[in-house]
């Protein structure tokens, strides 16, 4: 099967959002074996995307749009597949019952405009948004489907897992079954580097690395006449990544990194706490988004100042003065601190330059020292992250988590 995307938007076209949906729709589409071949973007203008409909009509047999859904009348989308397959638009009641319902929730009044939302081409699958107000419709006639999606990341990501994928999967003539590999502690392409003879000679399973954020992924696609087929074949190139990468994979699927060290604390049952300075409490952020970690996480501080080094975890003047808040030692002597004054079995600190001022020749602009203090042993790890000021606090942020991950694995306490 092939398939188009079509984005539609005219702020895609200005330059003032980028149209990450398409990228995700095309790598999902490729694990289904469906040929993505032709994208198209299109402002809000019935006329125009007509014509890209029947374009896209003569290359491939399925359609996927993403944007124009909403509430307001440039919104057309769900108004041209109507008119381009001659069918009318029809109130459904169930969706103006939950746009109802969500509008209720927030104390707002639902309007006429929402209610445009409500109406859909007639005889189409509706499909309900369960992260906003923008249903989305798949409209089949003859041998052409159009998969109508809305166009928040967020909303149309959830909406093609849920409801698209397992109407996708009908249509293909085998089972395809994918997983998806977390990893940590290096980059993209020097992974590809260690895996090019799985990713280059991959067929079934093919083999894909990609990149979001600071960590990568990898994702292993097999493809068979059963699900059993599939994991079978899945298994042993699994076990090939894991003994090429070794500790570098923290997980599988969605888990987040943050997500998977927490949940390794509290099965060890070891308590933390954290002393941050150029990351200003992003680790205990991560740390507490975790449900149930209260058991363990015992307090974070911010110690940004040299004063509050001293006042709250007691770093002494003297190893301020002689070598700096930025420094190997005082790191050391925050993670001994806080663990100290917390009583918590671990400690996590960090201290560094996050720019863009404040580098020197000695101490450039990225330097970050990560501390930490394990059950009365302490180590401190130094780091030099390019990037810009958020940048460089993300990826202090994550290494000192993955620090941490590894010294629970290296101790014996708790492998996954």
């Amino acid at each position: 099967m092939k398939a188009e995307i079509i984005a539609i938007g005219s702020e895609i076209l200005l330059g003032d959002i980028v149209n990450t949906n398409a990228q995700y729709l095309s790598r999902e589409l490729a694990t289904l074996g469906i040929d993505v071949y032709h994208q198209q973007v299109v402002g809000d203008n019935e006329e125009r995307l007509l014509k890209a409909y029947d374009e896209a009509y003569k290359r491939s047999e399925l359609v996927i749009t993403t944007g124009g859904l909403g509430p307001t009348q440039d919104d057309i989308t769900k108004e041209s597949a109507a008119k381009y397959f001659n069918k009318k638009l029809k109130l459904d009641e169930n969706t103006l019952k939950g746009i109802e319902k969500y509008f209720n929730k927030q104390g707002r009044e639902l309007k006429g405009n929402n209610i445009k939302q409500a109406y859909f081409p007639e005889g189409a699958i509706i499909m309900p948004n369960s992260c906003g107000t923008a249903s989305g419709v798949i409209i089949e006639e003859g041998n052409k489907k159009m998969i109508i999606l809305p166009g928040p990341p967020r909303e149309m990501e959830s909406m093609f897992n849920e409801q698209v994928l397992p109407y996708l999967e009908k249509l293909t003539d085998c089972v395809l079954r994918s997983k998806m590999l977390r990893i940590f502690g290096i980059g993209e392409s020097f992974m590809a580097e260690e895996l090019a003879y799985l990713i280059d000679n991959g067929k079934n399973p093919t083999v894909a690395p990609y990149a979001k954020g600071v960590d990568v992924s990898l994702r292993i696609t097999a493809k068979g006449e059963t699900e059993e087929e599939c994991l079978n074949l899945i298994e042993p190139v699994e076990a090939e990544v894991r003994k090429t990468l070794k500790d570098k994979v923290y997980g599988e699927g969605e888990i987040t990194l943050e997500y998977k060290v927490a949940e390794m604390l509290c099965k060890s049952n070891l308590t933390i706490s954290t002393a941050e300075s150029c990351t200003g409490g992003m680790i205990a952020a991560k740390l507490i988004s975790y449900p149930g970690v209260s058991q363990v996480f015992l307090e974070g501080a911010v110690t940004y100042s040299n004063e509050a080094k001293v006042r709250r975890l007691g770093v002494k003047k003297e190893t301020l003065n002689l070598y700096g808040a930025v420094s190997k030692e005082t790191a050391r002597e925050m993670a001994e601190g806080i663990c100290r004054e917390s009583g918590s079995d671990i400690s996590v600190v960090t201290t560094g330059i996050a720019g863009p001022g404040g580098g020197t020749k000695e101490k450039p602009v990225g330097l970050v020292y990560i501390g930490l203090c394990f059950k009365g042993e302490t180590v401190v790890e130094k780091f030099i992250f390019q990037g810009e000021r958020d940048k460089i606090r993300e990826r202090a942020t994550m290494n000192a988590l993955n620090l941490l991950r590894l010294k629970i694995i290296e101790k014996g306490y708790c492998r996954e």
